[in-house]
């Protein structure tokens, strides 16, 4: 993308190296360390309103609401509706499970422990039986965890018989998905990066952030999942407004470096990650959102709330794109990451335009946490397992470009799950990465990216 005559999002800027305080206004009268700890009593306030305590010195009893086994029950692809699922567990504990019409059962249980899962084979449709060599009833332990899933195999493994081009297509189909998924926080990254030099390292939690809003509002509150989209979207941007604020503007203002920077972005991202833990505690929290059913299409199956994830990502980077290409704003936008020094001479205020994109690039992710929740399921890390993911999509497509971090993020997308086809599916964030280092070798600024000008 251009402004004029200028290229824009270059990996050198005259922004990056000199201090904020020479573009900025008059210093604000509240000293840094105050406005400090205003940022931090507000996100702890912030997640006590929201989530209420469940560990540390207020912990409240956790409800057996909280606990649950479950599992999909399916027989040649098709799931199997009326199935019934036996659990006992400890002092006693009894309860039953049902599959729904998606194949889908759960048990609420009271809490951590050993259980016994039984499936009532006699429930099964006419002529399925489970498979060969499959354990029933059979032992599991809810323990660091809030729920586990339990499978039983109905009829033929048909896992290597099915075909290659069967398996790659489902493959690419899974790839785009988490694509366009790392995309829309990646852009985020990209944008802060482009206006201020700065590499978040505390972006993975405002993904996070937007996965436990999420959980809370539509899985604790049963809010309309859509509802709960724009929700996070907003909560989201409401948080990055506020780090601005109260901590990033401030430092910008005393003409601090971007190391140091960087170091802080660091200490804010473990600030924030452990106070996720003391107040929604360290379980994976099940996100059951009510778009689990089966579409097939052809030899591609998918879930609903796939298709929801893929068409809304799709939707919102199409309407970031054009913001920055036809807007006033976005075109601003694109002039700061240009060149701030010119874009302040030419009459854009600059410290306005970076407050923008705070609140852009914290709802983009937030957006992104809902969609990531749907995607796996919610835990106080999930931010900090994708953030080296976000950073090579950015990198791979050219730091600093807005559509160098959607094409990385396709690529990155579909490396993760091509790469399973060959490697074990524990290495799947590893082949992407490595294949970062064979493209930075290649072209060192990127597939879209320009090369540093010198002099």
């Amino acid at each position: 993308m251009t402004l004029g005559h200028a290229p824009l999002f270059h990996e050198h800027h005259a922004l990056f190296h000199e201090p904020f305080a020479s573009r900025s206004g008059p210093r604000r009268s509240p000293t840094l360390r105050r406005m400090t700890l205003a940022l931090l009593a507000l996100v702890a306030g912030l997640l006590a309103v929201l989530a209420g305590p469940t560990s540390g010195p207020f912990a409240v009893p956790a409800t057996a609401a909280d606990y649950a086994i479950g599992g999909i029950i399916t027989a040649e692809g098709e799931p199997v509706t009326g199935a019934i699922v036996h659990v006992t567990g400890p002092d006693g504990f009894t309860g039953d499970g049902t599959s729904e019409a998606n194949g889908r059962w759960t048990v609420p249980v009271p809490g951590p422990g050993d259980y016994s899962v039984e499936l009532d084979t006699g429930t099964l449709p006419s002529g399925s039986a489970l498979r060969e060599g499959t354990e029933n009833p059979r032992k599991v332990t809810l323990g660091t965890t809030s729920s586990v899933n339990v499978l039983f195999p109905i009829g033929e493994d048909t896992r290597h018989t099915s075909g290659f081009g069967s398996q790659l297509l489902q493959r690419l189909a899974s790839g785009l998905n988490f694509g366009l998924l790392i995309a829309l926080a990646s852009i985020g990254i990209t944008l802060i990066f482009g206006t201020t030099g700065l590499n978040n390292f505390a972006h993975g939690e405002l993904v996070t952030f937007g996965a436990v809003v999420t959980w809370l509002v539509a899985g604790q509150w049963g809010v309309n999942i859509f509802l709960t989209m724009v929700i996070a979207l907003i909560a989201g941007g409401a948080f990055g407004w506020v780090q601005d604020s109260l901590l990033w503007a401030p430092l910008r203002r005393r003409g601090m470096r971007l190391v140091p920077l960087m170091i802080v972005s660091i200490g804010f991202a473990l600030l924030m990650r452990y106070l996720i833990v003391f107040f929604i505690g360290p379980d994976t929290k099940v996100l059951n959102v009510g778009l689990g059913d089966p579409v097939v299409l052809g030899s591609v199956r998918l879930t609903e709330g796939t298709l929801v994830s893929m068409a809304i990502s799709a939707i919102t980077l199409v309407a970031v794109a054009f913001f920055l290409s036809r807007t006033r704003l976005g075109k601003a936008t694109r002039a700061v990451s240009d060149n701030a020094g010119l874009a302040a001479a030419s009459g854009i205020d600059v410290d306005r335009i970076i407050r923008i994109v705070w609140v852009m690039a914290a709802g983009l992710s937030g957006l992104a946490g809902v969609m990531l929740g749907m995607y796996t399921q919610v835990s106080w890390d999930m931010g900090s397992q994708i953030l080296l993911l976000m950073f090579a999509a950015t990198t791979l497509g050219g730091i600093g470009s807005a559509y160098g971090a959607l094409l990385g993020s396709i690529i990155i997308g579909f490396v993760v799950e091509l790469s399973t086809l060959i490697i074990p599916a524990d290495l799947k964030y590893a082949a992407a990465l490595l294949i970062l280092i064979v493209v930075m070798l290649v072209r060192p600024q990127g597939i879209l990216g320009t090369r540093e000008r010198i002099g």
